[in-house]
Order: C-alpha cells, then sequence, then structure tokens
C-alpha cells in the first residue's frame, strides 16, 4: 500500500497537540496533507475515504480525552479508514485516555493501525509552578516524526487494507511512574479536599492590565469568553484549558490553582513518549 492521503485531526487550544501532530505527519512524508481543526466551534461533517489515513490527536483532561474533542469528531466519520490515534497529556497519567479514544474513533468507522501517548506542557503550568515546561521540545518532535516514518514503513509493507492490521492500544507500554511521587500526590490531593480550600473554576483576570484586544475570546475553544466582556468567564463553559491565559499578550489571565503546586512538586521527572504500532 501507498500513502498518498493524510488528514490531520486535532482539538489543540494550547497547540501542543497540533504540533505532535504536525510531527508525525511530516514523518508519514504524504503527497497531500489536509489538517482538520476541531479546537473551535465549527461544521466539520467530513467522510474520510478508505484510501486516506488519519492521524487524530487530542489532550488528556482529568484523565479523558477532552470532551469538547470528542463531541466534535462525532461529525467525521470513517469507512474502515486506517488511523493513527495519540493523546497528549502534562506529565501525570493519561489513565484510560487512550483507550476511550481507541473506542470512539472505531465507532466512527476507523480503523487503528497505531497509537502513541505524548507528553506536552500542562494547562497550569506556569513559570513559578511548571509542569513538563516547553513540552514537546525538540526530542519530542524527533520522536514524533521517527513514529510517522514507522506508520509509512508499516504501511508500505501492508498488501492491502485488509493486511494492514490494527493494535490493541491497551498492550501499549506505560510511561515509569516512581512509586513515592505518586503517593505523595494522591496523599496531598486527599488532604487538600478534606481542607475545604475553595478550587477556581475559572481564570482570574486583572482588570488593569487587560487591554480588551480579544486575544482570549478567539482562543478559547468553548466560546466562554465574549466580546466587551473580556474581564469575565463563563464557569460553565470553560474547561480550564488556560488557553486564554497562555496567549493573553498581557498576562493580564492567571489561573492560580492549588493543582499546580502539586502537580509541579510531585511529577519533576518527565515522563517518557511510547507508541505501539
Amino acid at each position: 500500500m501507498t500513502i498518498d492521503d493524510v488528514r490531520l485531526i486535532t482539538f489543540s487550544p494550547t497547540r501542543t497537540s497540533y504540533r505532535v501532530g504536525e510531527a508525525i505527519v511530516r514523518g508519514i512524508g504524504a503527497d497531500r496533507v489536509e489538517t482538520l481543526d476541531v479546537t473551535l466551534p465549527g461544521d466539520y461533517h467530513a467522510t474520510l475515504p478508505t484510501e486516506s489515513l488519519a492521524v487524530i490527536l487530542v489532550p488528556v483532561y482529568g484523565g479523558h480525552p477532552a470532551p469538547p474533542a470528542l463531541e466534535r469528531m462525532k461529525q467525521i466519520q470513517g469507512q474502515g479508514t486506517p488511523a493513527v490515534i495519540g493523546v497528549v497529556y502534562g506529565n501525570r497519567a493519561y489513565e484510560r485516555a487512550l483507550m476511550e479514544l481507541d473506542a470512539f474513533v472505531s465507532a466512527q468507522g476507523f480503523k487503528v493501525i497505531a497509537g502513541g501517548t505524548f507528553i506536552g506542557e500542562h494547562s497550569y503550568s506556569t513559570a513559578e509552578h511548571p509542569i513538563a515546561s516547553g513540552r514537546p521540545d525538540e526530542e519530542d518532535l524527533v520522536y514524533a516524526d521517527l513514529f510517522g516514518q514507522k506508520i509509512r514503513t508499516k504501511v508500505e509493507a501492508a498488501a492491502d487494507l485488509e493486511h494492514l492490521y490494527g493494535v490493541d492500544v491497551r498492550r501499549i507500554q506505560r510511561p515509569r511512574q516512581p512509586f513515592f511521587p505518586l503517593f505523595r500526590f494522591l496523599r496531598r490531593v486527599v488532604k487538600l479536599r478534606k481542607s475545604g480550600v475553595p478550587m477556581p473554576r475559572v481564570p482570574q483576570v486583572d482588570a488593569d492590565q487587560c487591554t480588551h484586544c480579544g486575544l482570549c475570546i478567539a482562543n478559547c475553544p468553548t466560546g466562554a469568553i465574549r466580546k466587551g466582556e473580556e474581564c469575565d468567564t463563563m464557569a460553565e463553559r470553560c474547561i480550564r484549558c488556560c488557553a486564554c491565559v497562555k496567549t493573553c499578550p498581557q498576562k493580564a489571565r492567571t489561573f492560580d490553582t492549588p493543582f499546580a503546586t502539586l502537580l509541579s512538586e510531585c511529577f519533576t521527572r518527565p515522563k517518557e513518549n511510547r507508541i505501539i504500532l
């Protein structure tokens, strides 16, 4: 088989998932590449032909694929179309996110032939409390590129789609996780929740710093910020992706959550990207 047509499908408010997906596609080296970015609300109805290859990357929120990503990807159907799936998480854990994405994609008519788990800077990461800061870095992107090359080799080695075998993503190797940092994190989370300390539901805004430039509105994937009301965020819509925080040129937006401190202190050891194909 040959790969002439690749469709990159991604939900990526802070562009980490997009960068990983872009590197994978670059490694595949197809003649034609089309990107379907479902980060913002829109009409994404599409049916991908059997001859194309889908590369699907989404971030992990709370151990699950980002809910808005799955909701928007319900509009995208496959026809037995081979797919590469990947989840990007902030150095803590992705839990069952890859399996959940696999089940979702398969139900949409795709055949999963490869999968991966990748590290991206956590949404809560700040200069004061870095959590996988700067990732995916150059080494991560080289790894993703090599993954793409391996995918191409697998596809070209198959005589036809029937012989392009799927994978069981449950068998992917998990990254190494030292016991004591994880135990310390879980113990402190329990203590924090018992303390009754209120958890922020939305980013905070310094009204004196905000220039009402509108970038937060343009980058919010759920429409939680309205024009003319840039200093407010609708809690019922906010998914705490922190795209508005990371793209604010005035640094007027912050998301000061105790979980940032816990994650930064307990998960300092960089985790490894993992693939299966």
